[in-house]
């Protein structure tokens, strides 16, 4: 079985998560065969593995940080969020069941046998895992049904390593306020602190660090700088979220649904050189935009509801009727359609008029489609016309099903296989320059990216720089994933990290 070790934070967004996947890095670079679990996750940036499994996209990136294949035992439990108090539950990758928060509560003692299987599973495969926790771990009045923070670090038996972050202020209170609330028992798994997101000199620190050791028994072993390194984070409180203005010659603008999903499938444009991609919610926002971007969402008649609400709608069909481009992914793409149903109640229930700015309608069934593609863009029209013949590869996730009419038909975007099947079919549809697509991820392949800039660039009047994409999105994403490691190393001693790996928890065994 596989040595362990596990992140908690002593809250959310403290950066466990890019922790997890510096270690997960660190791991491959030295040698070993590593793969991080996260037996909960709550997020709505969600993936298809190869057999056609959703999981959260967080322990995706670690996996890809580990150079290995993402798995749904990963994250067997997954939360996606589809109104104020309700989830659906996502097991071993299938829907399992949709829930409001009392009743999950009482779930997930059914949960457990599953997560127990996962991580067992992993564990045989692999020489180290690197678990992460959730939120915090000493939420008191959650502590007799956890299972993902104290629980799985008893079913591992794996030291943790307790992240706070500085920038947000009341670190110190932090880590010594976590540690009071965790039980005696509890307080014996955490063999050492971390402390992250520090802006400055770190020597002003020492008195602080030496006093947090005295209070709270742990070494502090680290503390990791604040930095800014391109690599995907959760969806709910990323900081690409907020629509600071950027500079760019052009604005992509992404419509910041209430509940957004996927919003990584547009990061491969802010490594282009001279766009800003940002996320608008007010109608205002998307009057300079470029290119209007709709994304995927997990509740489509909600969220258009939304943008007719406040002039988000009006916003994207005047940018549209000036001749200016607009592309819907996943749900974006069923909102361009002409009508929306959902009669099985699958997101609620109910039936909407789209913007209708595609020759398309979708009905939601109660089955999700899951699968993995690869293809290439027809030959289509618009000012992205230059897209036919590129490449594609990415993955359908989503519980409507549209149907185009004739002229939809004889306008598809993509002819497509489905990795998991084989079954070869065509996707999405285009009719001016609106374009609609399920496929998270349709950017990210060859040259998909510099075309849609390239085409941008042209139609305002703009001289292109064919040098600015040149770098492949994965190895991009590998170049990335080695300067997280070499920020840790600089920052983390992992020699006494490695000793705690080793030694497990071998001085209390028996640890309850």
């Amino acid at each position: 079985m596989a040595k362990a070790i596990m992140i908690q934070g002593t809250a959310s967004n403290v950066g466990k998560s890019i922790i997890t996947a510096g270690f997960c890095r660190i791991f491959k670079q030295d040698g070993y065969k590593v793969a991080p679990f996260k037996s909960q996750n709550m997020a709505l940036n969600s993936f298809i593995t190869k057999e056609g499994l959703e999981m959260g996209r967080a322990q995706v990136v670690q996996a890809e940080a580990a150079g290995i294949e993402p798995d749904a035992d990963m994250n067997p439990v997954l939360l996606k969020p589809c109104g104020d108090s309700q989830s659906q539950i996502v097991v071993h990758g299938k829907i399992c069941t949709e829930l409001n928060a009392r009743d999950y509560y009482r779930f997930k003692q059914h949960l457990t046998p599953m997560v127990t299987e996962s991580y067992e599973r992993l564990s045989s495969k692999f020489d180290i895992i690197v678990l992460e926790g959730a939120g915090s771990p000493a939420e008191i009045n959650l502590r007799d049904n956890d299972i993902v923070n104290m629980f799985m670090a008893r079913l591992a038996s794996c030291p943790v390593l307790l992240v706070s972050d500085i920038d947000r202020g009341g670190v110190f209170a932090s880590l010594a306020g976590t540690m009071l609330l965790f039980t005696e028992a509890e307080r014996r798994y955490v063999k050492g602190l971390l402390i992250n997101k520090f802006r400055g000199d770190s020597s002003l620190l020492k008195d602080g660090l030496r006093q947090i050791m005295d209070i709270t028994g742990k070494p502090v072993l680290g503390v990791v700088p604040y930095f800014h390194l391109d690599i995907d984070d959760e969806d709910s409180q990323s900081e690409r979220l907020d629509n600071i203005p950027k500079s760019g010659v052009l604005k992509i603008a992404v419509a910041r649904l209430p509940c957004m999903s996927n919003y990584t499938d547009f990061s491969v444009f802010s490594r282009v050189g001279g766009v800003s991609v940002q996320y608008c919610a007010n109608a205002a926002d998307f009057n300079t935009a470029s290119l209007i971007i709709i994304p995927g969402t997990k509740n489509t008649i909600r969220d258009l509801e939304w943008m007719r609400k406040n002039g988000v709608e009006n916003a994207i069909k005047k940018h549209a009727a000036a001749g200016k481009p607009v592309f819907g992914i996943c749900g974006g793409y069923q909102m361009l359609g002409e009508r929306i149903s959902d009669p099985f109640k699958a997101e609620g229930g109910g039936e909407i008029e789209g913007i209708g700015l595609l020759p398309v309608t979708t009905v939601f069934e109660t089955e999700k489609q899951r699968t993995r593609v690869r293809g290439k863009f027809a030959k289509i029209g618009g000012i992205f016309a230059g897209l036919s013949g590129e490449e594609i590869e990415g993955y359908e996730v989503h519980m409507g099903i549209t149907s185009p009419d004739d002229a939809g038909r004889s306008n598809y975007l993509a002819a497509i296989r489905d990795s998991v099947s084989g079954r070869e079919f065509s996707d999405g549809v285009c009719r001016g320059s609106v374009y609609g697509s399920y496929i998270h991820g349709i950017f990210d392949a060859g040259n998909a990216a510099a075309v849609i800039v390239k085409a941008l660039y042209n139609a305002n009047g703009l001289e292109y720089d064919r040098e600015v994409n040149t770098i492949s999105t994965n190895q991009y994403k590998e170049n990335q994933y080695d300067a997280l490691a070499d920020i840790l190393r600089d920052s983390i001693d992992m020699d006494a990290v490695y000793k705690i790996l080793e030694a497990g928890m071998s001085d209390c065994a028996a640890v309850i």
